[in-house]
């Protein structure tokens, strides 16, 4: 369809007024991204009351002329469980996180489950249903007003969804590529500083090790676990490695990475990033090139708000194949570009039927398109096809699309509709000399490493893809408002969204007690799991301290510790230990099912109704 006249609109969002009602829990964090991307609250915020479990967002337009290309009117409800579940317990953060697996995941590491002490799930709840009223707005302003339904979105599925790849890996034919077992960072400098440590080079993890004297033996048996910490969420390092790190003082250990080509990142505290936190939203828009005409969209031959439209992806590990999968999800065309014999990811264990579990998890449903960007030919054949999608969507390097032609500016001669997307590690210009941007460096550089445990315990990174998976749900959200920002203005829109947006995000709540100046982390013992003669059980936030005062929970089986709790009014639900028991847990009622190479597959994270 054509597009409407050029305004002067600035934010997909503006001229528009939204209401919020329900859990503020819930309700709170989807008013604050459509604050950000424009809307305006039409009273104080999101108010308690009506149903203690769900919450409700309508967006509508305002009284003021806001300009052409305005959908008129989307609503979305956000609830802790699905319908399909078939028993009650999920009914806040620390619940989601048990029923879903997020605390087995997390816990890894230290051989048990733990909770993670920022609200991870509901984080990736509201940009889940801020995507989902996005995706509605954007079929309205294309016409396709039978795809503009009302988005219902869910916790519990969004806990499913991030730990997808990981659940995907449980249920697979083969054992996972490294041992499960109790370990990884971060390391401790002898004068008592944490550390991560970041290379993607065996070489250099050698010679980072070397530097330091540490055993040879020790060296050759910790890169294993340390390459695959990101899929299996732990790395269980030889003792050697962390007595050699522990022998050293910091400046000595930063030479070492410096020679090696190894990097290392202080565990920076809570206090440090509020201090220099610029408040910038987790993503820009940046509209470039004349008003003009959008291409007519291509009959829909699928269902979904984004039927129709065609997303070319080019992206590694995480971030942007979530992106993409989301945008799928949604209706689109999602068009793989992978270099020469295919993506490498395919062939990462654990396989079902031959190919990857996790690299199912985020690319099932894509078409793949071999090009090698290295061959000039190559990239004029992506340019080419570039110039006929709606969107391109990358995480490569800082400065490789420019390198080869391929920036935002490159492909805009052919396409200056196109909605150009970046899912990178540190934005632009945020962070002074950062470390390399992946999900490790950018968790011990922020703070995430402190606010994800309570007080009390040494601040860790999680070894879970926490950033990696957020910040993938933020690109496929700035995506959608790219999307959305053309329709009204006619104009193409570069975005950019980063992991470093991915961390504030997660840490906000933390950052602004920090910069109040009260106690940034939770207090000791926050989302502490009990445990049960034959297992855990999680009690609900609010009834936490009661729950562990009540005597004879470790003597009882899980259901009747459970049973305990309720008939004293406390909230508690069982934690998951194992992901392979989601496929047959009644919580989920048979929502888990497999795709065509038998892996498991989590339900959508929305439902439009």
């Amino acid at each position: 369809m054509a597009s409407p006249a050029v305004t002067q609109t600035a934010r997909p969002l503006d001229g528009l007024r939204f209401t919020a009602s329900g859990p503020p829990a819930l309700a709170g964090p989807v008013a604050e991204h459509l604050r950000l991307l424009g809307a305006v609250a039409e009273d104080a915020g999101p108010a308690a009351g009506g149903d203690p479990e769900a919450a409700r967002v309508t967006l509508a337009e305002s009284d003021a002329d806001s300009g052409p290309g305005l959908p008129a009117r989307a609503t979305a409800t956000v609830a802790w469980a699905s319908p399909e579940a078939a028993l009650r317990g999920v009914a806040d953060e620390a619940t989601a996180q048990a029923a879903t697996g997020i605390m087995a995941v997390h816990g890894r590491r230290d051989g048990l489950p733990r909770g993670l002490a920022v609200d991870y799930a509901t984080a990736a709840t509201a940009v889940l249903t801020t995507q989902g009223l996005l995706a509605s707005l954007l079929a309205r302003a294309r016409g396709c007003h039978g795809a503009a339904a009302q988005p219902h979105t869910y916790v519990d599925r969004a806990g499913l969804l991030v730990v997808s790849q990981y659940l995907a890996a449980s249920g697979a034919d083969e054992g996972e590529a490294a041992e499960l077992a109790p370990g990884g960072p971060p390391f401790t400098a002898a004068d008592g500083t944490l550390f991560e440590l970041e290379t993607l080079d065996p070489g250099a993890w050698a010679g980072f090790w070397r530097a330091l004297d540490a055993p040879a033996d020790a060296v050759r048996a910790g890169w294993r676990p340390f390459q695959f910490r990101y899929a299996t969420a732990c790395a269980p390092f030889p003792g050697a490695l962390h007595a050699t790190t522990r022998a050293h003082g910091w400046q000595r250990i930063r030479e070492a990475a410096a020679a090696s080509g190894a990097e290392v990142c202080r565990l920076r505290s809570l206090e440090e990033r509020a201090a220099e936190d610029d408040g910038a939203a987790p993503w820009t828009l940046a509209p470039y090139g004349p008003g003009g005409r959008v291409r007519p969209h291509a009959a829909p031959s699928a269902p979904g708000p984004l039927a129709g439209m065609t997303v070319l992806e080019a992206g590694r590990r995480v971030q942007a194949p979530l992106a993409a999968h989301l945008l799928g999800l949604l209706g689109a065309e999602v068009v793989r570009i992978e270099p020469p014999g295919g993506d490498p990811l395919r062939g990462m264990p654990p396989a079902c039927s031959g190919i990857s579990a996790r690299w199912l998890a985020l690319n099932r449903g894509k078409r793949a398109v071999e090009i090698d960007i290295k061959s000039p030919g190559d990239r004029l054949r992506l340019a080419e096809l570039a110039a006929g999608a709606d969107v391109f969507l990358h995480n490569w390097a800082p400065g490789k699309a420019a390198e080869l032609g391929l920036d935002s500016a490159d492909l805009a001669r052919a396409n200056p509709a196109l909605v150009y997307a970046y899912t990178g590690g540190w934005g632009t210009g945020r962070i002074a000399d950062p470390p390399m941007g992946t999900d490790f460096m950018v968790q011990a550089r922020t703070g995430v490493g402190e606010a994800a445990r309570p007080e009390g315990e040494v601040p860790a990174p999680s070894l879970m893809t926490l950033l990696d998976v957020l910040g993938g749900l933020l690109g496929a959200e700035a995506v959608l408002a790219g999307l959305l920002l053309r329709e009204r203005t006619g104009r193409g829109v570069r975005v950019d969204s980063s992991l470093l947006g991915a961390a504030d995000l997660l840490t906000a709540p933390a950052l602004l007690r920090a910069r109040r100046g009260e106690r940034g982390r939770r207090p000791a013992g926050f989302r502490t799991p009990l445990r049960t003669a034959d297992g855990w059980i999680a009690p609900a936030d609010a009834d936490a301290r009661a729950a562990a005062l009540t005597h004879g929970l470790a003597d009882l089986s899980t259901e009747d510790a459970l049973r305990a709790l309720r008939a004293r009014g406390l909230g508690a639900t069982a934690v998951t230990t194992d992901l392979a028991d989601l496929h047959h847990d009644p919580r989920f009622a048979g929502s888990i099912s497999r795709d065509a190479h038998g892996a498991p597959a989590v339900p959508d994270p929305w439902s439009f109704v």
